[in-house]
């Protein structure tokens, strides 16, 4: 192990700083650069087609999860292909157990449709967060209480629970198979199957081998945007150097813990905490302090981020699995002998699938943008509502061009990888934002299939009555069923 402190170039600044981590890069490497030099020519051969289906979502983080259920309650044939042994994605196998916030600033749930199903579902051992008349509730004694507790900002108390990972998995597994859809685990998809300006599918790889899957329209949510960017489909990969939205890790969990002790500690005695953080970064050089989890003896970490690494590059992504491991062990020795509540903690779990939050967006025949933060009008193709980033904007309408290529057709994005500025990717690639553009993107997906039509001619008012159907909040005019547009979300003066 490499003795080089790591060069810490920031700390996440936030209203409330229950975020804290630090960014930071390190020169030295793990490995030497690789050697290789040439090409090799793979010889031409027929490739098995494994099925044919209507949709076919390659991905099954929470995007995927959502659209394969979505896909098939329109009555399409749904094909989900997932490179691990679970669906969730970084929701479960990233241990990203914190869901961030499903309210706007009034206490209204406004990311609802699939993310309603989950909670109505989880077991109430599997979740913890603020009952629902708390939601919305400025009162600065619940504020600090919740904020500790990952689910108040700016004074305000929010939706924004933590839920058990295996539950989730086991949950959303179970609700894809109820509802017909194929899952096939353990696959990667290789390469888009292509019928000239249009995706008919992929061919993956397995134990198997390799093999073809066909569908009538593909949804890209790999999170990444490996589909459409492998079809030819454009996109953006602009960042902003040093933002932890930008930024790589590999979350894990500390057990045997108590949090209340923690948490009295972090929320009483400010002097001796921030002490405890000057320690921690002077002995280890970066440093993170724990989330809450669902559980009292359970500590989450999703740090320290580090930046200046691609998740498309193999290399950056070894050596950062192999940092995030290292920093697993440090912090649980410097925990045991200096945090209140962590003496008999022990290294429980590193997460088994990477914390990517940026590689590609979606360059899309919509957009969201930063600039329209405070307008608070309702896209006429809107297909979801965010929660807004503060209080002084109203909530976000996502509009249904964003998940649409500008030129690709026979497929739809959905998740971290769609089409928004690098601003608004801050907010969208959260999990709840990922259930939203999932399920908007399996339901199009399911409509243009059985109607026979590319997703961009489908007819928005049928997409938009499917959703609602779906129990999705929209505000559009002229669909039955839709939400008013509240107050708070009227458009700025």
């Amino acid at each position: 192990m490499s003795d080089e402190k790591p060069q810490v170039r920031g700390v996440e600044q936030t209203e409330d700083r229950f975020l804290s981590s630090d960014i930071f890069e390190q020169g030295s490497r793990v490995f030497p650069p690789r050697n290789g030099q040439g090409v090799h020519m793979e010889e031409a051969r027929e490739i098995p087609v494994y099925h044919s289906c209507d949709v076919l979502v390659v991905g099954g983080g929470p995007a995927g999860t959502a659209a394969a259920l979505a896909a098939a309650r329109t009555g399409a044939d749904v094909v989900m292909l997932e490179r691990y042994n679970h669906l969730g994605g970084l929701s479960t196998g990233g241990v990203v157990i914190w869901i961030d916030r499903m309210t706007d600033w009034e206490g209204n749930p406004v990311i609802q449709g699939f993310a309603r199903d989950v909670f109505e579902r989880l077991p109430p051992e599997g979740v913890a967060g603020p009952r629902k008349d708390l939601w919305g509730v400025k009162d600065d004694a619940l504020a600090k209480y919740w904020r500790l507790r990952t689910s108040a900002f700016h004074g305000i108390v929010t939706w924004a629970p933590t839920i058990d990972p295996e539950r989730l998995k086991l949950l959303s597994q179970e609700m894809l198979i109820e509802a017909g859809v194929r899952i096939v685990f353990h696959s990667w998809m290789a390469l888009p199957i292509l019928d000239g300006d249009a995706c008919r599918g992929v061919v993956f790889e397995s134990k198997e081998g390799r093999q073809a899957l066909r569908a009538r329209v593909v949804v890209d949510c790999t999170g990444d945007g490996d589909v459409f960017a492998r079809a030819g489909g454009k996109f953006d990969e602009d960042i902003e150097e040093g933002d932890v939205h930008h930024s790589m890790n590999t979350g894990f969990m500390l057990g045997g813990v108590d949090m209340e002790t923690w948490l009295a500690f972090r929320g009483g005695q400010e002097d001796a905490f921030k002490e405890f953080t000057q320690l921690g970064r002077e002995t280890l050089g970066f440093f993170q302090t724990p989330y809450v989890s669902w559980r009292n003896d359970t500590a989450l970490f999703l740090g320290p981020r580090q930046s200046g690494l691609s998740a498309l590059d193999v290399d950056d992504i070894t050596e950062v699995e192999i940092r995030s491991h290292r920093f697993m062990e440090a912090h649980c020795a410097f925990f045991r002998k200096h945090a209140p509540g962590f003496e008999n903690a022990y290294m429980q779990l590193s997460a088994p699938q990477l914390g990517v939050r940026h590689t590609r967006r979606l360059s899309g025949v919509g957009r969201i943008e930063r600039d329209q933060w405070a307008r608070g009008v309702p896209f006429a193709d809107e297909i979801g509502v965010s929660p807004s980033v503060s209080p002084k904007f109203p909530v976000i309408s996502v509009p249904y061009g964003a998940l649409v290529p500008e030129r690709l057709d026979g497929l739809l994005a959905a998740g971290r990888h769609v089409s928004c500025d690098a601003n608004s990717h801050g907010f969208m690639r959260e999990i709840p934002q990922c259930w939203l553009t999932g399920q908007a993107a399996g339901a199009a997906a399911g409509l243009s299939a059985k109607a026979g039509v590319e997703p961009r001619a489908l007819d928005i008012k049928a997409l938009q009555g499917e959703l609602v159907r779906q129990r999705v909040h929209l505000r559009a005019e002229g669909v039955p069923g839709a939400a008013p547009m509240p107050a708070a979300a009227q458009p700025a003066q």
